[in-house]
């Protein structure tokens, strides 16, 4: 899992492990993921470190490494792994562009090249998911370079859906709403993060209307979504709060919401249902190709 040593990626990669799942916990800081590893051991979960900026084929090769050194196989997949450079359109510098792009876009891009092709040449049919934003839904003051990202994973997840189906590869995107480090930063949910840093309920309007909540509430989805047991591919699923979405892009196609937030049991439960209702037409709105213009399989 990229980007699994902190924050949200830290609550995920502590509820796969809870429930069953070994973990590569990756992060640039190598004692920021080490502490990871340790938590989760502590908690009784089987993790193992691997420090790498991601980004590169190289280090997305060294993941998948990492996974069937320390364990001796890879069924899933987690990209997480983001970074911040927020600034308006003409204060954008084109490093400010470039290095968000390389670490959400690519970083994303090569990690699940590499897993995909390990499932296909193992015969596993394994489960990814790739972590989105509402940002890259609808947008943000100041964060052209996210947004482009965010946006493209959501892009990639709904066409890597299409060539990953016939290997039985399961492939979505959560879209995350909770208390993070950028969020600390915006006066808007000021109220919400002094209730949590109380560790107090936090107000109806932001838990249940806004669908915004803590990294506890929205790491059963992911949880949920690696293990591979929602049997559907191409969706992009949104939770926060008491709020579960089923997105079609720019807008949600329905929302649930469940009185004190979606844990990985409730989900279990409700979510089938939920996304068999609603669920997003992944290329299914084209007519087939004629034989002879079907692409060749690689």
């Amino acid at each position: 899992m990229t980007g699994a040593g902190a924050g949200l990626g830290l609550a995920y990669a502590r509820e796969i492990a809870r429930q069953g799942a070994s973990v590569v916990v990756n992060d640039v800081d190598q004692i920021v993921a080490d502490s990871a590893v340790s938590r989760i051991r502590e908690e009784g979960g089987k993790a193992v470190a691997c420090a790498v900026p991601v980004g590169t084929t190289d280090a997305a090769t060294l993941l998948v490494s990492a996974s069937l050194k320390a364990f001796g196989r890879l069924d899933g997949l987690v990209t997480n792994a983001g970074i911040l450079r927020d600034k308006s359109v003409l204060k954008m510098s084109d490093d400010d562009f470039d290095s968000v792009i390389q670490v959400h876009l690519r970083g994303t891009f090569t990690c699940v090249r590499e897993a995909y092709r390990h499932f296909k040449e193992n015969d596993v049919q394994g489960s990814i998911v790739c972590i989105g934003s509402p940002t890259g839904q609808r947008g943000n003051f100041g964060q052209t370079n996210y947004a482009a990202a965010k946006a493209g994973i959501v892009g990639m997840v709904r066409t890597w859906a299409l060539e990953m189906k016939k290997a039985g590869v399961q492939i979505n995107a959560a879209i995350p709403v909770a208390s993070t480090a950028m969020t600390r930063t915006v006066p808007y949910f000021r109220k919400a993060i002094e209730a949590e840093d109380r560790q107090s309920p936090m107000p109806a309007f932001f838990r249940h209307d806004l669908g915004f909540g803590t990294a506890e509430d929205v790491a059963g989805l992911v949880a949920y979504l690696v293990g591979g047991d929602l049997g559907e591919t191409g969706q992009v699923l949104g939770i926060g709060g008491d709020r579960l979405q089923v997105w079609t892009h720019p807008l949600p196609e329905a929302t649930e919401y469940h009185d004190g937030g979606w844990s990985y049991d409730d989900l279990a439960r409700d979510l089938p249902a939920l996304v068999s209702a609603h669920r997003q037409p992944v290329g299914e709105e084209f007519l087939p190709l004629p034989e002879e213009l079907r692409p060749e399989e690689s």
